[in-house]
């Protein structure tokens, strides 16, 4: 076998056309900064990865022969047709990039991913599962293992896809599904926990508003059918918690976790419920908009309307206010969603390990200035 076969790189065959018509420099290889270096293919296949015993100065001289042959790493074609695997761990998210990256919990997820994910030599590939989108991505995109999250109104099309590819599967924030692992925190338990706080503050009107509660992202009341058709895991997991406490509790849905919605779905549920004394909304930035609805009613918060939020997300600039809301560990959440997909891939010599594990989460009560006695207005 020759060194270029132990290399597992692909190399430009010389003379090949460019866009332009000229000829295309050939790729150099590992076999050639081997040769250069004076080691052999597999020292300098270890001394890139940093996965074996080398020396600092023979990969230092490895480095060097590769700077100077402009080589910038093995081929990852290459090495997809040697192990049979591309590299890659998706992350799949219902709503569109750019809706999803305006969310300080999506960025600290993505962090908290990427953290582990990176560690491990793999890559990230984010895709979408919007409803007005087909699944071709989901088919066709190359993947090792894949992560589900985004506070997924239906994760069922996904799971559906990515389970005919036979492909490790981690879901953030979803009831238990067989052959999948999961990352949950305990989101019932903490909104009660604020609900509770409103109680025995003296409010006995609230209001919630929730995140998304079909695939359309319907906004508008909460339904007792448009309830009992969802499928939305968190956003029905933290009604229940304010219906714990208030059973009676009117619901309104944003579209999105937007400051936007949050100001709208405010202004709906303060038209048709006047007499609410507190709005429990299911982020932080729904809670924002909630806030700067109230404001331009002419009300003050706390005095008028109480709010609480959940994230615990930081919002620089965004509010003077130190809202009172439910702190979720939400980057260790990424952090743990990866592990358990690399897990399954078996990394670090391990051996793969496709038993469905989980991992819960606690979110914790802050209180704020966005919370006080009830109004007897």
């Amino acid at each position: 076998m020759t060194d270029r076969a132990n290399s597992g790189d692909v190399a430009t065959t010389p003379g090949t056309p460019g866009a332009d018509g000229s000829p295309m420099p050939a790729r150099p290889t590992l076999a050639q900064v081997a040769k250069r270096a004076g080691v052999s293919a597999s020292t300098a296949s270890l001394a890139f990865s940093g996965a074996g015993p080398v020396s600092e100065d023979t990969r230092e001289r490895v480095l060097a022969a590769a700077r100077e042959l402009e080589y910038g790493g093995p081929d990852p074609r290459a090495r997809s047709l040697r192990t049979g695997r591309s590299g890659i761990i998706a992350v799949v998210m219902e709503e569109r990039i750019r809706d999803a990256f305006t969310d300080p919990m999506a960025i600290a997820m993505v962090d908290g991913l990427a953290d582990e994910i990176g560690a491990a030599g793999y890559s990230l590939l984010l895709l979408t599962d919007s409803p007005d989108r087909d699944a071709g991505g989901l088919r066709d995109a190359p993947m090792d293992a894949a992560i589900l999250f985004g506070c997924s109104t239906d994760l069922d099309p996904a799971v559906t896809v990515l389970g005919q590819r036979h492909v490790p599967l981690v879901g953030v924030e979803t009831v238990a599904r067989d052959g999948m692992s999961f990352v949950n925190s305990n989101d019932r338990d903490a909104v009660a926990e604020s609900a509770r706080l409103l109680r025995d503050l003296g409010h006995r009107r609230v209001g919630v508003i929730t995140l998304p509660m079909d695939r359309e992202r319907s906004r508008g009341p909460l339904t007792a059918e448009r309830l009992a058709a969802s499928q939305a895991y968190t956003g029905i997991e933290r009604l229940a918690g304010v219906r714990g406490v208030f059973p009676e509790a009117p619901a309104v849905t944003a579209s999105g976790s937007l400051i936007d919605e949050g100001m709208l779905a405010a202004a709906t549920l303060l038209d048709a419920h006047p007499e609410i004394t507190a709005i429990v909304a299911q982020s932080d930035l729904l809670a924002i908009g909630a806030i700067q609805a109230a404001e331009e009613r002419g009300l003050t918060v706390p005095a008028d309307l109480s709010v609480v939020g959940f994230d615990g997300a930081r919002v620089d600039g965004l509010t003077t206010r130190v809202l009172t809301t439910l702190v979720q560990p939400i980057a260790d959440k990424g952090r743990a969603a990866a592990r358990l997909a690399l897990a399954a891939l078996g990394t670090d010599g391990a051996a793969a390990d496709r038993t469905p594990g989980s991992r819960e989460f606690t979110s914790v009560l802050r209180v704020g200035d966005t919370t006080g006695p009830a109004s007897t207005r």
